[in-house]
C-alpha cells in the first residue's frame, strides 16, 4: 500500500459516522468530566476547611474550659481562707467561671456546626468522585469503541457516562 492509498483510507475512516458519533460522545463526556472534577476538588477543599474550623473551635473550647476550671479552683481556695475579702474575691472568680461556661457552650455549638458542614462537604465530594470515576470509565469504553468498531463499547460508554453524570448531579440534593 503506497502513501496515497494510506491517505485515502485514513480520510474514509475520518468520515466514518460511527467514529464521529463516538468522538462527539467523548468530547461531551470529557467536558462533563472536567466540571465534575473541579467541583469535586472544591468540595474536598470545603470539607478540609470546615474540619479545620471545627478543630480550631474545639481548641478554643478547651482553653475556655481550662480557664473555667482555674477560676473554680481559685474560688475554692479563696473560699477556704475564710476572710471577707477572700470570699468577695472568690465571688469574682465564680462570675468568671460562669462566663467561661457560657462562652464554652456557644463555642461547642459552633464547632458542631463546622463538623456538620465538613461532613456534608465530604458527602458531596464522595458523590462527585464516584461520578468522576464513571465518566473516566466512559472515556475508556468510548476509546475501545473507536478502536474495535463495536457498538457495545459505545453503548457501555453512554451508560457509564449517564450514570456518572446522574450521581454527580445528586450533590444538589445534599444540603449544607
Amino acid at each position: 500500500m503506497d502513501l496515497s492509498d494510506e491517505l485515502k483510507e485514513q480520510a474514509e475512516k475520518a468520515h466514518d459516522p460511527f467514529d464521529r458519533k463516538v468522538g462527539a460522545t467523548m468530547a461531551i463526556v470529557a467536558a462533563v468530566l472536567a466540571l465534575v472534577a473541579v467541583y469535586g476538588h472544591i468540595s474536598i477543599t470545603e470539607e478540609l476547611l470546615a474540619q479545620q474550623r471545627a478543630s480550631d473551635q474545639w481548641a478554643f473550647y478547651q482553653a475556655k474550659s481550662l480557664r473555667r476550671y482555674q477560676s473554680e479552683v481559685a474560688r475554692d481556695i479563696l473560699g477556704a481562707m475564710g476572710s471577707a475579702a477572700s470570699v468577695q474575691l472568690g465571688e469574682k472568680y465564680l462570675g468568671s467561671a460562669e462566663r467561661y461556661q457560657k462562652e464554652g457552650d456557644e463555642i461547642q455549638v459552633q464547632a458542631r456546626e463546622f463538623e456538620k458542614e465538613s461532613h456534608t462537604s465530604g458527602q458531596r465530594a464522595l458523590r462527585l468522585h464516584l461520578g468522576e470515576v464513571l465518566l473516566e470509565i466512559a472515556l475508556v469504553l468510548a476509546s475501545l469503541a473507536i478502536l474495535t468498531k463495536r457498538g457495545g463499547f459505545w453503548a457501555a460508554a453512554v451508560a457509564s457516562s449517564s450514570i456518572g453524570a446522574v450521581i454527580a448531579s445528586t450533590v444538589l440534593s445534599i444540603h449544607g
